[in-house]
């Protein structure tokens, strides 16, 4: 077995024996959203997690759920999946669920992050951008229960338990993010912006 399928493996091991994060996974699931994905900390933290012998939602403050509608970006349609992923859920969960329509992240991203963000044509794109390759990963659940990782990147990063900036787009938010996730799990190795 190679290594890239050998750690595609043990992903979805890792991702199918957390019960919290299958229960989000299946409840996004049957809310259907177009071009869904579960991103980054719910995913990636669980490796780390297994990797240091960390209970597996240690550090885990949401769960980030994406899609993708380009047929209207506006607030007030997000607003209205928004309600409905919550109503989906019970609490704790329905708190930490976040979700956000990428087809709309560019309207609101430089206003918020100063940098500027050119519109997304799908879920899995966005990946692209994230900080650092080891947070560019996303799950989905489909519906004969088969399980779908995006890591643009690949998950080389992620099992060597290696942080470094995005090499095709520089951000100024690596170094305070490096330093957070440092803090939490220590074992991470941290390469220079």
């Amino acid at each position: 077995m190679t290594l890239a399928k050998n750690q595609d493996a043990r992903l979805e091991e890792i991702v199918r024996t957390g019960p919290t994060l299958m229960r989000v996974l299946t409840i996004a699931r049957e809310l259907d959203l177009p071009d869904w994905l579960i991103f980054s900390g719910a995913v990636y933290q669980r490796v780390l997690n297994q990797l240091t012998g960390r209970d597996l939602d240690y550090g885990i403050k949401d769960y980030d759920l994406g899609y993708h509608d380009a047929s209207d970006i506006s607030y007030e349609a997000e607003d209205v999946v928004i309600r409905r992923v919550a109503a989906a859920f019970e609490p704790p969960l329905r708190e930490m669920v976040e979700v956000r329509n990428q087809a709309r992240v560019h309207v609101w991203f430089e206003g918020h992050f100063g940098e500027p963000y050119a519109p997304l044509s799908s879920s899995a794109e966005a990946l692209e951008r994230f900080v650092s390759p080891i947070f560019a990963l996303g799950a989905r659940l489909e519906a004969d229960d088969r399980l779908t990782i995006v890591a643009p990147f690949g998950l080389e990063d992620l099992f060597a338990m290696r942080v470094r900036p995005n090499p095709t787009r520089k951000t100024g938010g690596f170094a305070r993010t490096a330093a957070n996730l440092k803090a939490r799990w220590p074992e991470l190795s941290v390469e220079p912006d």
